[in-house]
């Protein structure tokens, strides 16, 4: 919900949690008798009900009405270059950490979310073996591999578009490495 702060439907989701805690801290104080005494008990436990409305509602409503909104119509195309220096292409690797070191030629990574896209800025998602494991805004990082099964592995970085959504043709890189006992 609360991943790439800037989107329009994690910003509602935001100002909906603190109005459902201001909310419900006015309630809640009227029913415990240390606060608003003009407010009806009926009215307070009215805030009550509202807060939860907006507090379990931040979750869901405004990705529900605001987004995902992607662009309709084909997706941007880059002619950035995507690498994987580490782990070099069938690297053992020990330990319980998986140092991921990425090239990127010809694009820009950036920290905000949005829906408009540039063919040459946007972030990385990592997996292995096919399974989401990070969104970085760097070209380095490290990526927990404790519970990896010791054995082949294939890792994939996929450069992406501020709206989280793949170019068109796709930019990735692969590599595969072997996680041996420690």
């Amino acid at each position: 919900m609360l991943a790439h702060a800037g989107a329009p439907d994690e910003t509602w989701s935001v100002v909906m949690v603190f109005a459902g805690l201001w909310v419900g801290w006015a309630g809640w104080s009227r029913l415990r008798g240390r606060g608003f005494p003009r407010l009806p008990l009926a009215g307070a436990y009215g805030l009550m009900g509202v807060a939860g409305v907006l507090v379990v509602g931040a979750a869901f409503l405004p990705r529900a009405i605001l987004g995902p909104r992607l662009p309709s119509g084909p997706r941007p195309s880059s002619t950035a270059t995507l690498t994987i220096a580490e782990p070099a292409d069938g690297a053992t690797v020990k330990g319980d950490e998986l140092t991921v070191v990425l090239g990127l030629t010809g694009g820009r990574i950036i920290e905000d979310a949005t829906t408009t896209d540039t063919s040459d800025t946007g972030h990385v998602h990592v997996s292995i073996d096919g399974t989401l494991l990070s969104m970085t805004y760097g070209l380095e990082q490290t990526i927990p591999i404790g519970d990896l099964a010791e054995g082949s592995h294939t890792i994939e970085a996929e450069f992406v578009a501020a709206d989280h959504a793949p170019f068109a043709p796709r930019v990735t890189a692969t590599s595969s490495f072997v996680k041996a006992s420690t």
